[in-house]
C-alpha cells in the first residue's frame, strides 16, 4: 500500500447516478482509508488499521481480483482534518470506496462530500443515529453496528440482572449521546444520574467524587480508548469497584483497554456483536491469522475493519470491476455476500446490520490472559431503533 495524505450528511435517496452506457472494469480499485492513529481514538484506529491491512494482505493486494491502491492517512479524530483528507481523496485520488473513521463526529463530518461525489462510505466503526434514520443515504453502509445497539443490549442486561440504582457516564459527542439514549432505551426505567464528560478527558476525579456520594448499584460507562483506560484505573484505584458493578459496551472493555489496564478489568460486564472466542470457521481463521501476524488477540475494531474489506472484495467481484455502475455496486454491497467473522450477515432497510448482540465478561482464560469470554446472547437479529425513519428503497 502506498501511504498518502488524504480522508456528511445527505438526503435519503440514491442520487440519479449516471451509469455509463457501457461500463468497463476498472484497472485499479482505489480506497481511501482515513482513521485515528493519533488523538483520542488512537488505540482503536490502530486496531482497525491492522485488521484492514490483514485482509488486504490475505487478498493478495487485490479486491475482486483487481489490484487495489489504498490511500492511508491519520485524521487524529479531528473532523476538519478528515474533511481535508476526503477532499484530496475525491479530487486527486478519485477513490471508489471510503472507510476508516472511528468517531461518529468524524463520520458525520465527511459524509456530505462523499455522498455528493457518489462514493460509497463503508463505515467500519461509527454508526451515528442520524445516518441510520432520517438522514440515511444510499452511499452509506454501516458495516459494524448502529451506535445505540451495544448500549441497548447493556441496558437490557442491567434490567434483567436487577440493578435498581444505575448511573450512566459518557463523553459529550454524538456517539456518547447515542450511548446514553440507547442504554436508557434498553434499561426501560429511570437512571439515577447522567454525566457527560469532555471528549478526550483523562482525569475523572470530580466524577468519581460524585459517584462515591451517589453510591449506585451499577455504573454504565461509554468511554472508548484512552478515556476508558484512565477511568477504569481511577475507578478501581478509588475503591469504588467494591460497591458498584461497572458495566460497559464492548468499546470500553475490549482488547485495547484490557491490555492497558490489566487485572483491574476482571469481572466487568460488557456487550458486543463479536468476540474472539466465536466458533464459526471465518472467525476462527481470522483470530488465528491476526495472532500470527500481530502477536495479540484481535479487538472488535480489527474484526470490523477486516469484514469491511471482505465486503468490498465481494462487491467488486459481483460487478466484475464495473465500479462506475453505481446502482449495481450498491446492489452488490447490499447482498453482503461474504463470510463475516460474526457469522450470518445481512443489512436492514437503512443499510445497517440486523444482527445478534452478546454479553461478555472479563476473565482469566486458560492461558492466563485477561480477556473477554462470551456468556450469552442478549439480542437476536436486532434492528436499530431508527430504521423506520429511513426512506431508502
Amino acid at each position: 500500500m502506498k501511504p498518502r495524505h488524504a480522508v456528511v450528511l445527505a438526503v435519503c435517496t440514491l442520487a440519479a447516478a449516471s451509469t455509463p452506457l457501457a461500463a468497463k472494469p476498472v484497472e485499479q480499485v482505489r480506497v481511501g482509508f482515513s482513521t485515528s492513529i493519533s488523538g483520542p481514538f488512537a488505540a482503536l484506529g490502530a486496531e482497525a488499521r491492522d485488521g484492514f491491512n490483514l485482509a488486504i494482505k490475505q487478498l493478495g493486494g487485490k479486491l475482486g481480483g483487481i489490484p487495489v491502491e489504498v490511500f492511508s492517512t491519520d485524521e487524529a479524530g479531528n473532523p476538519d482534518t478528515a474533511r481535508q483528507h476526503v477532499d484530496r481523496y475525491l479530487k486527486r485520488d478519485r477513490i471508489h470506496f471510503y472507510t476508516g473513521p472511528i468517531g461518529s463526529n468524524v463520520a458525520l463530518a465527511v459524509g456530505p462530500a462523499l455522498f455528493a461525489a457518489e462514493v460509497f462510505y463503508l463505515s467500519n466503526n461509527a454508526g451515528p443515529s442520524q445516518l441510520a434514520g432520517a438522514q440515511c443515504n444510499a452511499y452509506f453502509f454501516g458495516t459494524a453496528w448502529q451506535n445505540d445497539a451495544y448500549h441497548e443490549a447493556a441496558g437490557k442486561f442491567a434490567a434483567e440482572r436487577g440493578f435498581k440504582k444505575v448511573a450512566v457516564l459518557a463523553p459529550n459527542y454524538p456517539a456518547g449521546q447515542d450511548a446514553i439514549t440507547g442504554f436508557k432505551r434498553g434499561y426501560a426505567k429511570p437512571v439515577s444520574s447522567e454525566t457527560f464528560t469532555k471528549l478526550g478527558q483523562l482525569d475523572y476525579a470530580a466524577e468519581l467524587a460524585r459517584l462515591r456520594a451517589e453510591a449506585p448499584d451499577a455504573l454504565y460507562i461509554f468511554l472508548p480508548g484512552g478515556m476508558g483506560i484512565n477511568f477504569v484505573k481511577q475507578f478501581v484505584g478509588a475503591g469504588l469497584s467494591t460497591g458498584t458493578q461497572i458495566v460497559g459496551p464492548g468499546f470500553s472493555a475490549d482488547e485495547d483497554v484490557i491490555r492497558a489496564v490489566g487485572e483491574p478489568m476482571l469481572g466487568m460486564f460488557n456487550t458486543a456483536h463479536w468476540n474472539h472466542d466465536f466458533t464459526n470457521p471465518a472467525s476462527q481463521a481470522f483470530v488465528q491469522a491476526y495472532q500470527k501476524e500481530y502477536g495479540r488477540l484481535p479487538s472488535i475494531y480489527a474484526a470490523q475493519a477486516y469484514d469491511t474489506v471482505l465486503m468490498m472484495d465481494a462487491a467488486v467481484r459481483e460487478v466484475k470491476g464495473e465500479l462506475d455502475n453505481k446502482p449495481a455496486v450498491r446492489a452488490a454491497l447490499q447482498k453482503a455476500n461474504f463470510k463475516s467473522v460474526r457469522g450470518d450477515f445481512r443489512f436492514g432497510n437503512n443499510q445497517f446490520p440486523v444482527q445478534d448482540y452478546f454479553l461478555r465478561t472479563i476473565v482469566k482464560d486458560t492461558q492466563g490472559r485477561t480477556t473477554n469470554r462470551t456468556l450469552s446472547k442478549v439480542f437476536t437479529n436486532h434492528q436499530d431503533a431508527y430504521a423506520s425513519q429511513c426512506k431508502l428503497q
